[in-house]
C-alpha cells in the first residue's frame, strides 16, 4: 500500500475517484509484480512463515491476493485487480515452479486468458458479478 501511495499518489486511506491510477496493463505489472516479489522474498526470508501457510496454494493465494487487492484499490478497477491476481499466480508459479501440492491446481489458480471473456461456461466478468 505504501508503494502505490508513493509511486501513484493514491491515498488508500481516504478514496477518492480523483485519486485512481489509469488501469493500463502497464500499470497492472507493476504493482502486482512489485508486491508479488516482495511477498516472496518475505516468505524466503522468514521460513516460518512459509511452513505457517503450508502448501503451495495458501502461499499462492496469499501472495495473489495482495498484488489483486493492491492493483484493484490502486485503480478501482475490478478487472485489473483480477489481472494483478493472474499475474501474482504465473509469477509464483515460475519463481517457485508450482503453486501446489504436485501442481495440480494450476490450472485453477492461473486463468489470465480468461479474465476478460464472458462465456456461460466461466462465468462473468467482475461486473457482472455484483458484490
Amino acid at each position: 500500500m505504501d508503494y502505490i501511495k508513493d509511486k501513484y499518489k493514491v491515498d488508500w486511506k481516504n478514496p477518492s475517484p480523483d485519486d485512481r491510477v489509469k488501469p493500463t496493463q502497464e500499470v497492472v505489472n507493476d504493482i502486482a509484480t512489485e508486491v508479488a516479489l516482495n511477498a516472496m522474498e518475505q516468505y524466503e526470508q522468514f521460513p516460518t512463515m512459509m511452513e505457517d501457510h503450508f502448501g503451495g496454494s495458501q502461499r499462492a493465494g496469499v501472495i495473489a491476493a495482495a498484488s489483486g487487492l493492491s492493483v484493484g484499490i490502486a485503480t478501482g478497477n475490478s478487472n485489473a485487480g483480477l489481472n494483478g491476481w493472474y499475474l501474482s499466480m504465473l509469477m509464483h508459479k515460475e519463481g517457485w515452479s508450482r503453486l501446489g501440492f504436485f501442481g495440480y491446481d494450476l490450472q485453477d489458480q492461473c486463468g489470465s486468458t480468461n479474465s476478460l471473456s464472458v462465456r456461460p461456461d466461466e462465468g462473468a466478468i467482475g461486473e457482472f458479478r455484483g458484490p
